[in-house]
């Protein structure tokens, strides 16, 4: 395999109006004797792509250790014999693949396509001219367009237009909210003192409290990523954000139409007040927001404590460390708990990590193909399953119920242990490079999950999800300003959050606290976010013209 060599970025100019599902927009017209060399003909929402001439498109790929690139893999073989693919990676370790990526952009070397980036990470390259503004080529992913009809998404998908108007990248989709960040608890210490659940936060407090009573020596929660897990996964129920998910800082009150800076919002400090408590009472270890993974896993595995923030990954990483400290120990993850907002969610999660593609795809004679390719591979039923699951007969096989099955030599996760062969490692199937996050319809998605992961996807189906947070497309020089005015806000904000919960800053203090943000631009942000929230409302509604 070999890498394309670059081609000059030139965009299309010729625009057309056309009607894309929910959004009505100037769409880019692509002459098919000039861009459409080994694309199909007709292609619809269903089709399976298949080149009418041999193709090569290059595309930047994130090198996992746990399943390094391999030429021969089955993936990359199926698509070239089968689909008249070549696939050309540049790669990039995993270690270094953001920095990889920014480089070959800024550079002008980008491959033809970039999977493996989240949506607003596509924002420092939009200005240089080097992505390519997707949101025109929409009439030719007929895969693409049809989810956000069928599941509802052209509201998510239109937050995120820039202040053009165009969105540059293409999202991972899915039918419904995955919720993999939780609590893992010990299960058997639960059991044993006859509790359930908790069903709010509230109830959660109460069983600590039980767990510190009756196990003098262990404190009951000792959390791990500096509590950035946690917080993320708690905001929604006090109706604010935290952590991993505060991300600019702002969020829109939907009830009084405005935006509020969510680091001196009345919510924000709730929620510090609840972890504050647990801390102070002896609930909560206060070197959760400080200690290595590494020591927060220990604890846990060794019975120094009984609860820890977790995914689906690291149960796995939790198990074993219990076994290595010979405990018989039995863990499980819980439901998220509801709040003083209700048994809510955050709204917005049914896109995940997506891709972008250069500009320069745009002169190429074969473009319209990489857009139907794009398109079936990461969007249509056919193309998802084949990345998932791999080849039938071959990686698996489906039972007379209908149900898929890997083959006995193949295996991943819990499913086969011991197999001769790995669908990931051996065959280059589900990789998140090829299949967004292994992200779509919802059966399709569970059906490489754990019983435990799809057990807490249906205990967590009933949430309702909090209004969709609005578009804020800033322009290029106010981002400037406002990059300036969230660091500072943000660096903050952290430090603070950590004082207020370990109980180094009294809460008495909150209105200082207030105004030091204050100081640090967070009025000049809040009017710089309404204005360009104006300007973006504006802009969808000229779309829907």
């Amino acid at each position: 395999m070999h890498l394309h060599s670059a081609v000059t970025a030139t965009v299309l100019a010729a625009l057309l109006l056309s009607a894309c599902g929910g959004s009505a927009e100037e769409g880019a017209e692509l002459n098919e004797d000039d861009y459409g060399y080994g694309a199909m003909e007709n292609f619809e929402a269903g089709d399976t792509f298949v080149a009418t001439e041999p193709l090569s498109f290059s595309l930047l790929y994130r090198d996992h250790p746990n399943y390094p690139l391999q030429e021969d893999w089955l993936i990359l073989q199926h698509l070239e014999e089968e689909h008249g693919v070549s696939l050309d990676p540049v790669v990039a370790p995993l270690s270094d693949y953001e920095d990889r990526r920014g480089v070959l952009i800024g550079s002008g070397q980008a491959p033809d396509f970039m999977p493996v980036i989240w949506p607003g990470h596509e924002d420092p390259f939009i200005a240089g001219g080097s992505l390519l503004p997707v949101s025109d080529y929409l009439d030719y992913m007929p895969n693409f367009t049809d989810k956000l009809d069928t599941w509802d998404l052209w509201e998510e998908f239109d937050n995120l237009r820039k202040e053009d108007g165009k969105a540059y990248i293409l999202p991972g989709l899915r039918e419904d909210p995955y919720h993999q960040w939780t609590i893992a608890i010990r299960a058997d210490i639960w059991q044993e003192q006859g509790l359930e659940d908790p069903e709010t936060w509230d109830e959660f407090r109460e069983q600590l409290e039980v767990i510190r009573d009756e196990y003098p020596d262990m404190i009951p929660w000792s959390d791990r990523w500096q509590m950035n897990a946690t917080l993320n996964l708690v905001g929604p129920s006090f109706n604010t954000a935290g952590g991993w998910g505060y991300g600019n800082g702002l969020r829109y009150d939907h009830d009084a139409e405005e935006f509020i800076y969510i680091g001196a919002s009345d919510e924000y400090r709730e929620m510090l007040e609840y972890f504050a408590s647990l801390v102070e009472a002896d609930l909560l270890d206060p070197e959760s927001l400080t200690q290595d993974d590494e020591v927060a896993t220990q604890k846990f595995a060794s019975g120094q404590s009984a609860a820890i923030s977790t995914n689906e990954e690291e149960m796995q990483g939790y198990w074993e460390a219990i076994g290595e400290a010979g405990s018989d120990a039995e863990v499980r993850m819980i439901p998220v708990p509801a709040g003083p907002a209700g048994n809510v969610v955050e709204g917005g999660g049914r896109f995940d990590v997506g891709l972008v593609i250069s500009s320069a795809a745009a002169d190429r004679e074969d473009f319209l193909a990489l857009l139907q390719f794009i398109d079936w591979l990461y969007y249509s039923d056919s193309g998802l399953e084949f990345a998932i699951w791999g080849v039938e007969s071959e990686t698996y096989e489906v039972g007379a119920d209908g149900e898929r099955q890997l083959l006995e030599h193949v295996g991943i996760k819990d499913f086969n242990p011991g197999a001769e062969t790995h669908l990931s490692v051996d065959y280059g199937f589900y990789n998140g490079v090829f299949t967004h996050n292994f992200g779509s319809d919802t059966e399709l998605f569970l059906s490489l999950m754990s019983e435990e992961v799809v057990e807490l996807q249906e205990q967590m189906a009933d949430k309702e999800e909090l209004p969709l947070q609005p578009n804020v497309p800033f322009t290029e020089l106010e981002l400037e300003q406002v990059s300036l005015w969230q660091t500072a806000l943000t660096d903050y904000v952290n430090q603070a959050t950590a004082q207020f919960i370990i109980g180094q800053r009294s809460f008495d203090d909150w209105d200082s606290y207030v105004a030091e943000l204050e100081s640090r631009g967070m009025n000049e942000l809040l009017d710089a976010a309404e204005e360009a929230h104006q300007r973006g409302q504006e802009m969808l509604e000229e779309l829907e013209e």
